[in-house]
């Protein structure tokens, strides 16, 4: 597969990159907000909730951004857009579901930031904060074998 790598074409060189960083921005965001959103789900504390809930918001979602952007600017500079192999066909499905994960979990953070902001009951607090939790952590056990599947290139 390095051989493959030292032949491509230097024009995809930047779309690739971009692409590349994107993605790992996003994985860390996630795990970031992961990480503050179960433990805000622990202790209920007010402070983790809204770290979870920036790191959603200002570190994933422009992330999401970078990465499907540059995806499809690396898939039409690549020229397989059409293509039916299993990890181009596998990235797309996952972005594309994987927004919507992406945003219910950063409605949900919101809503229990708000909420504890509001200094309401603690059962809807602690459901807010679970279903944020739950959906990131599941969005990065999607991109971890989304991270495998391109670069193992399987199919």
């Amino acid at each position: 597969m390095s051989v493959l790598a030292a032949i491509r074409p230097d024009d995809w060189n930047l779309a690739l990159f971009v692409h590349v960083l994107g993605a790992l921005a996003l994985v860390g965001a996630l795990a970031t907000a992961a990480a503050y959103l179960f433990a805000a789900r622990r202790d209920g504390s007010l402070a983790l909730m809204r770290a979870g809930y920036g790191a959603l918001l200002i570190g994933a979602l422009p992330a999401f951004l970078v990465t499907r952007i540059a995806a499809q600017w690396a898939a039409s500079k690549e020229g397989v857009l059409d293509s039916e192999a299993t990890w181009i066909v596998a990235g797309f499905v996952s972005t594309d579901i994987g927004f919507v994960f992406l945003v219910a979990a950063t409605v949900a953070a919101g809503l229990a930031v708000r909420r504890a902001g509001a200094e309401e009951t603690s059962g809807e607090l602690g459901r807010s904060v679970s279903i944020a939790a739950w959906l990131v952590g599941l969005l990065i056990v999607v991109y971890a074998v989304m991270i495998w599947m391109m670069t193992a290139k399987p199919g």
